[in-house]
C-alpha cells in the first residue's frame, strides 16, 4: 500500500513497512475505514518485536498516527484525530516505545533541586565528547551527495521544527512556561515568516535541489530517523511526559550550536551557497543563547516548581542524546563505509 503525497511530487511516496502500517494507510486514506476497529490488535502484535525503537513497522505507524494530530500529511482527515481505535493503537505503540527507551537510556546522578544544580547536571550530561562525529565528517570529508543526504535525513524533524516541543506549552505553568515560549518564539522567527526555522530549512532544501514538501522523503529514511522525531512528539503530546519534553528540548538546544557551525562549513565546502547554509548559521548563535534559557529557566525552574518531574527531565535529556546519537551514528557509519544511509529497499524501488 503506497500513499502518494501530491500530484506534483511523482517521485515521492510513503510505503507500508509491515502489517500495522499497511492497515493504517488503508484506514487513514478512507479506503477501508471500517477496518479501524482492528488497529489496536494489529498494534499489540506489532510491538512484539525485539526492539521497537528500530522496528520499521512500529516507527512508521507511530509517525503516521502523529501525522494525523500534526496535520502534516493533509491526505489524512482530521476526523481521525480523536478516533478511539486509533488512539488505542497509538497508546500500545507508545507504551512499547517508551519502555524500550527507558530500558536503553542511562540516567545521570540526581542533582539538588535548584535551578543552578539542574542546569549544571544538564550541561555536564551534554558536554562535547571526544571521537568522530557526524558534524565533523560533514565539515571535513562529506561530498555533495552526502551533504544532500544529511538534509534528507534531517527533513523529518526540521521541516516541522519546534512543533514537537510546542505541545508542552499548555502543559506547563509559571516560569517554565515563560521560558519555553521565549525559546519557541525564536524558533518561529519572532513573528517573521521568512525567519521561521522551518521555512529557513525548506529554503535550504530547495537550494540543494531537494523537495521541501513535508513527507517527501519519509519512505527513504530508516526507522531510527523516524524514532528520533517520534520520541520528541511522544513526550510533547502526553501531559504526564511534560518533564521529559522539557529535558529533551534542553539537551537538544545544548548540543546544537557547535555541530551547526561545522555543518555550515561543510555545506559551503562542497559548493552550496548561503541559501543552504543560512539555516545552520542561524543556529550557531541562537542555540548558544537558547541553551542557557533551556538549562536554567526552563528545566531548572520546572524542577524547582515541580520536584516530582526531575527524574523525567533527566530521562528526557538522556533519551534525546541516546536516540539522536544512534540516528547520527547510523548516518556516520554509512558515510564512512562509502554507502548511503537511506533505506536500501527505498533506493531500489
Amino acid at each position: 500500500m503506497t500513499l502518494s503525497l501530491s500530484a506534483d511530487q511523482s517521485t515521492s511516496a510513503i510505503t507500508a513497512r509491515g502489517p500495522l502500517s499497511s492497515e493504517l494507510l488503508e484506514v487513514l486514506l478512507d479506503r477501508a475505514p471500517d477496518r479501524a476497529e482492528a488497529l489496536p490488535q494489529f498494534a499489540r502484535e506489532a510491538v512484539l518485536v525485539e526492539d521497537p525503537i528500530t522496528d520499521d513497522d512500529v516507527q512508521l505507524s507511530l509517525f503516521l498516527l502523529y501525522a494525523v494530530a500534526y496535520g502534516s500529511l493533509p491526505e489524512f482527515s482530521a476526523n481521525w484525530e480523536w478516533d478511539a481505535s486509533l488512539l488505542t493503537a497509538r497508546a500500545a505503540l507508545e507504551r512499547a516505545f517508551e519502555d524500550a527507551v527507558r530500558a536503553s537510556v542511562p540516567l545521570p546522578d540526581t542533582p539538588e533541586l535548584t535551578r543552578e544544580s539542574v542546569a549544571a547536571a544538564l550541561f555536564a550530561l551534554t558536554a562535547p565528547q571526544p571521537g568522530p562525529s557526524l558534524s565533523h565528517f560533514i565539515s571535513r570529508k562529506a561530498d555533495i551527495d552526502q551533504a544532500r543526504e544529511l538534509l534528507i535525513q534531517r527533513s523529518i524533524y526540521t521541516l516541522r521544527e519546534a512543533d514537537a516541543h510546542s505541545w508542552a506549552i499548555p502543559r506547563l505553568t509559571g516560569r517554565a512556561k515563560a521560558a519555553l515560549i521565549e525559546i519557541q518564539a525564536d524558533e518561529y522567527g519572532g513573528g517573521r515568516f521568512e525567519r521561521m526555522h522551518q521555512v529557513m530549512f525548506a529554503r535550504a532544501m530547495r537550494g540543494a535541489g531537494l523537495d521541501d514538501t513535508y513527507g517527501a522523503y519519509v519512505d527513504q529514511v530508516p526507522a531510527i530517523t523516524l524514532a528520533s522525531f517520534n520520541l520528541m512528539t511522544m513526550f510533547g503530546v502526553n501531559r504526564r511526559l511534560r518533564g521529559a519534553s522539557v529535558g529533551h528540548l534542553a539537551a537538544f538546544e545544548m548540543t546544537s550550536s557547535l555541530p551547526c557551525r561545522a555543518i555550515a562549513e561543510g555545506l559551503r565546502r562542497v559548493g552550496f551557497g548561503d541559501d543552504v547554509a543560512a539555516y545552520y548559521d542561524e543556529h550557531v548563535e541562537a542555540d548558544a543563547v537558547h541553551e542557557q534559557i533551556a538549562g536554567r529557566d526552563l528545566a531548572g525552574s520546572l524542577a524547582e516548581d515541580e520536584p516530582d518531574l526531575l527524574d523525567d527531565i533527566l530521562f528526557g535529556a538522556s533519551a534525546c542524546l541516546t536516540i539522536d546519537g544512534w540516528a547520527s551514528e547510523h548516518i556516520l557509519h554509512a558515510f564512512e563505509a562509502g554507502r548511503s544511509s537511506l533505506r536500501a529497499q527505498a533506493q531500489s524501488d
